[in-house]
């Protein structure tokens, strides 16, 4: 697996002065994408709806509405 390409334009580009530790989002040589971002699995666990499940290997990360949307354009269709 490898990384195929940035969703979105970069941290800099999205204020960030360093452009070092900020959300960012990658789509994988596998069609899969790779998300950088906050773990909030311990505050956000317990209010997932009740049909929403994670695996033990699995975290619940946040990103910013900014690095998402920013990200949109890039996203593929199907």
């Amino acid at each position: 697996m490898e990384i195929v390409r940035r969703i979105g334009v970069s941290p800099r580009a999205r204020g960030s002065m360093s452009g070092q530790t900020c959300p960012d989002i990658f789509e994988l040589s596998d069609g899969d994408f790779a998300v950088i971002g906050t773990d909030s699995t311990d505050t956000l666990e317990h209010l997932l709806p009740a049909d929403a499940r994670r695996a033990d290997y699995e975290r619940i990360v946040v990103i910013t509405r900014e690095t998402l949307i920013r990200a949109k354009a890039d996203i593929p269709a199907a």
